[in-house]
């Protein structure tokens, strides 16, 4: 293998517009700065897609890298809190959709060795959202009721996890039949269709309206069916738009059953909330990780120069889990 083959490289754009015509695989230096970590591995996630398309909440610079999370190795560091090997994940942004990237010390997390890298790669924003969704809007305790839509997504099962250690119920709704079993496994109480029939399944499960939290990621029908199966001054929570439907409000819900309605975006939670806190929550987590109790399914790995059959997996209708570059 040449040594160019081991030169740092980037995916990079320079517009924003559809992944597989703006982005291009460059070669670069990285930057000076106060520590430089190779990475082992980053997930492509929908936000990633968001922002090259120039439909994310928060948009960069032009040219940019993507990657809003990821993890690696430190290479080199001036900072006396990273050493080189240390393994890290990032807490912001860090462009890791590259083989390297420099950061500042304090937006570094070090990581439990003996971590799965695939599996720290994907900490950062599916399993904290999860965290937020049982621990920011309500004291659940346990015995208590969640409801979710979209269950066999990341933070759906990531929700599963950590309510069954937390002895919180769960019922999850999920399109396919096919994906209740692999729910059930994790510890789901109830893995229903979304649908009527999953709806009525669900009143009967729950005793009728009982749920102390709603969790929304789809919108439309599917938001308001676990909006009914809130109980009285319950919380719905919005945290995607996987159905880009808008959220409709029956007045009858807020006014006679006092509906709290809410939503979360854990970037703003992680840059609102004192550093303490947010290393708290990322220790605790990476924790469970790294003893196997808190996973996230994995489809496939790509090196960057592959990242078009990358992007054409994300649309493969037998993929299971996330698709992850690992330079």
């Amino acid at each position: 293998m040449s040594a160019a083959s081991h030169a740092p490289c980037r995916l990079v754009f320079h517009e924003t517009g559809k992944p597989s015509e703006v982005l291009r695989h460059e070669a670069f230096t990285p930057p000076r700065g106060e520590v430089l970590v190779r990475i082992l591995a980053a997930p492509i996630n929908p936000a990633d897609l968001n922002t090259i398309e120039g439909t994310y909440g928060v948009k960069p610079a032009l040219p940019a890298t993507p990657g809003i999370e990821g993890c690696g190795i430190v290479e080199t560091s001036t900072s006396p809190d990273y050493k080189a090997g240390d393994r890290v994940m990032f807490l912001r942004r860090a462009d890791t959709w590259a083989t390297h990237t420099t950061v500042a010390a304090d937006t570094l997390f070090k990581l439990p060795d003996a971590i799965d890298p695939l599996q720290a790669a994907m900490l950062k924003v599916n399993p904290a959202t999860a965290w937020n969704l049982l621990h920011g809007f309500a004291s659940l305790a346990p015995g208590d009721w969640i409801v979710q839509n979209l269950g066999n997504s990341a933070v759906g099962r990531c929700v599963i996890q950590l309510a069954r250690d937390l002895g919180i119920h769960t019922v999850s709704f999920v399109r396919r039949d096919e994906q209740i079993p692999a729910l059930t496994e994790l510890g789901a109480d109830h893995v229903l269709t979304d649908d009527e029939s999953g709806f009525a399944k669900a009143r009967e499960a729950l005793g009728g309206a009982n749920a102390a939290l709603a969790f929304n990621a789809v919108g439309g029908d599917s938001a308001l069916r676990l909006m009914k199966l809130l109980r009285e001054s319950g919380t719905h929570i919005t945290y995607g738009a996987m159905g880009r439907k808008p959220l409709t409000m029956p007045n009858g819900l807020l006014i006679f059953r006092d509906l709290r309605v809410r939503g979360l975006w854990v970037t703003r939670w992680s840059e609102n909330t004192p550093d303490t806190e947010v290393r708290s929550v990322y220790q605790n987590l990476a924790e469970r990780v790294a003893a196997g109790k808190l996973v996230q399914p994995v489809d496939r790995t790509f090196a960057l120069e592959d990242w078009r059959e990358a992007l054409d997996r994300l649309d493969a209708p037998e993929r299971d889990g996330k698709v992850l570059f690992a330079p």
